[in-house]
């Protein structure tokens, strides 16, 4: 009796997420892109910038001709594995942790993540949290990379990426033995 009640909600879970993979788009993703929306619009517009304008300001922040925040909002292990050379980083997830270290309102503020997605929420809740000049780098890291400026990390030193990658498919990550990183 038990084994058949078992196997009985083995085979319901089974047909129920067969029927969800099924069913289409996933009801909540017009509801999160409306949601991002809503962040991104509390960005002003002249906020909003582009791999070259990042650039300048980059050089003139590491030159020390400028004083701002420079930060990297993607993960930690995307941070470790490359990242911005001279750049801050504070996890997207963590955000409610900037107040604590960036007390002036008025404080220049640059956030990206790998294309702008995570740095939209970011900089939606930074102006909502009352700060007046945060810009967001839109394209991210991708730009960057595309645009063929360098990153570091702590085993390679400097390095360029040729070609970014997009996140493969469950197909294209088939691989015989892989201890803990699907890549």
């Amino acid at each position: 009796m038990k084994k058949l009640f078992i196997t009985a909600l083995v085979l319901v879970f089974a047909m129920t997420a067969a029927g969800l993979a099924l069913a289409g788009d996933n009801p909540l993703k017009a509801q999160e892109k409306k949601v991002v929306n809503d962040f991104a619009a509390q960005v002003p517009a002249d906020k909003v910038i582009k791999v070259a304008q990042f650039k300048k300001v980059y050089d003139e922040v590491m030159a020390g001709k400028r004083k701002a925040y420079l930060i990297d909002t993607r993960t930690h292990p995307e941070f470790y594995a490359f990242h911005i050379e001279g750049t801050d980083h504070i996890h997207s997830g963590h955000v409610y942790t900037i107040p604590k270290k960036i007390k002036d309102p008025n404080a220049e503020i640059y956030v990206w993540c790998r294309t702008g997605h995570r740095a939209r929420y970011v900089a939606g809740l930074l102006y909502k949290y009352g700060y007046k000049n945060v810009y967001l780098f839109d394209g991210g890291v991708v730009a960057w990379a595309k645009a063929g400026h360098p990153f570091v990390n702590q085993f390679t030193g400097k390095f360029k990426i040729y070609e970014y990658r997009k996140t493969p498919s469950e197909q294209e990550m088939s691989y015989r033995i892989r201890e803990f990183h699907p890549y």
